[in-house]
């Protein structure tokens, strides 16, 4: 894969109709895949070397952005959904690698603002169950 533009990762949220819609002008953003593991070494692993229970473990994605609303719409459906504490469907479509979709939770919302500037925003996904991986 050849370099991509950090701008063509797009975040996208079921607004509750099943329309997708690209959330908020993030300027950065970043997803973690992490897999947890399971350590299964015992007193015969051979020289003492840690051995790890192969398929076990908790799988998460976490996502985090930081940008600026692009309208109230946008604004006002984030931040019901966090004080809601509700699961929503997001994509997250990464350029020349594919879409992961699945149910995330808003783990954090952070506003912030400096005196000659515009709003900005910090939020934080956390997966809720499985997620699916498209090919492009």
């Amino acid at each position: 894969m050849s370099a991509q533009k950090g701008k063509d990762l797009l975040l996208k949220l079921d607004d509750g109709s099943g329309v997708f819609v690209t959330v908020a002008g993030l300027r950065t953003r970043r997803i973690s895949l992490n897999a947890e593991t399971v350590d299964a070494t015992d007193a015969e692993s051979v020289g003492r070397w840690r051995e790890l229970l192969d398929g076990a473990g908790v799988k998460r994605a976490s996502l985090a952005g930081t940008g600026i609303f692009k309208d109230q719409a946008s604004d006002a459906l984030i931040r019901q959904l966090f004080f809601d504490g509700l699961l929503r469907e997001w994509r997250i479509v990464v350029p020349d690698f594919g879409v992961v979709a699945g149910l995330f939770q808003i783990t954090s919302l952070d506003y912030r603002g400096e005196h000659n500037a515009e709003m900005t925003f910090d939020l934080g996904l956390e997966s809720a169950g499985a997620l699916s991986f498209t090919p492009v």
